[in-house]
Order: C-alpha cells, then structure tokens, then sequence
C-alpha cells in the first residue's frame, strides 16, 4: 500500500491513513455491485478480488482479479453521482482500507495537497488500462492468455515452488479478451510442456521460470 501515498507527505499520508478504515469481507462476499451508487474507495491490504461485469446478453465475465496494494472505486472521489462500473467480488477472506468521498473531501479541503493521492491514483489505473489496450491491439491472443496466467501467478505466489491458481478457463478467457476456446487450447499447450497442471476451476503453476519465459 506505500507505492498508493508515494507522492504525499508522511505526515498527510498518516491523516489519510486515519480516515480510512478497515473492512472486513468473507469469500464470497460483494464489496459492491455494478450500478450502486459510489461513495468510496477500496484499497485491498489482505486477500483477492475478482472484478466482473455483465454484458448485453445478461452473463457476467471477470474483468480482472486482484490482490494486495491494489485499489478500486477511484471514480467515486471524483462526484458524488458517480456509479460502480462493475462488481467486487471476495474470492478469499479480504481486508481493505475504505476512504469515503466526504472525507477525502474534507481533507481535500483542509489539505489541498492531498488532491495527489487521487491524481496518482487516477495515473496508476490509466497506465494499467494503456497497457492492456496496447496488448489488445499488438498481441496475439495465445500471449495474453500467457501473461494473464503468469500475473495470477504472481498474486497467488506464497512462496512454494509451485503456484495453484483458482480461476476457471472461462473467466481467463475474459481477462485475456479471447474465447475460451483459444484459452483451453493454451492452456492444454502449457500443459503438455510441463508449465500447468490443470484441474477443475484451477491453474497449477509446476514451472514458474519456463512460464515467466513465455509469458515475456
């Protein structure tokens, strides 16, 4: 969580710390949901999250799954009629620090520096989206199956020589921007090379290094 108040003062960093409380959620909770109201911001200091939508034709997709340090709900600083773009979902018991709107408005107020924080923020998720718009449109769909397989690795790391990924093909698919088709079929790749082991709803990491190598 310390790269999120890089840009601020120890001491403002500790005023906004002190208006952020802990939340506490169980697996399978709903932070919030797509087309709620936004009132504050989540960052997420222990467990994972998945983000998910819904499209036109009513299924709901993961967008992306996230882990410690990560934040979402940046919008909700911004107005006060702000709506959630999408649902926060617990995929493991989760802490996170929550900062209200009239909060940080009011420490926007007291503090105009503090304003950095959200510019920082707001930077952080436009260089993520950048990218991954980049990868899109350079990349074929085989090496983002690739990275997205070796970013959940990271995030699932815990220190063994092994990583077990619990997410299912479908909802890499999602987060690739392919089809689950083309996403078996790496997978199934991957597997026959002795990088993955899969199992139902889950992703084996047995060769971390030869995955980080495709996954370049």
């Amino acid at each position: 969580m310390a790269e999120l108040f890089a840009g601020l003062s120890e001491e403002h960093r500790r005023l906004v710390v002190s208006r952020m409380p802990r939340r506490g959620f169980r697996k399978g909770d709903t932070l919030f949901h797509e087309g709620d109201l936004g009132d504050s911001l989540h960052i997420l200091e222990k467990g994972t999250v998945a983000v998910r939508t819904s499209t036109p034709l009513g299924d709901v997709v993961t967008l992306a799954v996230m882990g410690a340090g990560a934040s979402f709900g940046e919008q909700a600083l911004l107005s006060d009629d702000s709506r959630r773009t999408a649902s926060v979902v617990a995929l493991e018991p989760v802490e996170t620090r929550m900062l209200h709107r009239h909060d940080f408005e009011q420490l926007r107020n007291d503090h105009p520096s503090i304003e950095r924080f959200l510019v920082d923020l707001l930077s952080a998720q436009v260089r993520r989206l950048s990218a991954l718009v980049l990868e899109a449109m350079y990349l074929p769909a085989d090496q983002r199956v690739v990275r997205r397989v070796h970013e959940l690795a990271q995030l699932y790391d815990h220190g063994g020589a092994t990583a077990d990924v619990p997410v299912r093909q479908e909802d890499l698919a999602t987060m690739a921007g392919t089809t689950r088709q083309t996403t078996n079929q790496v997978l199934k790749s991957l597997e026959d090379a002795g990088v993955v082991a899969l199992g139902r709803g889950r992703v084996e990491v047995v060769d971390r290094a030869a995955l980080a190598h495709r996954a370049r």
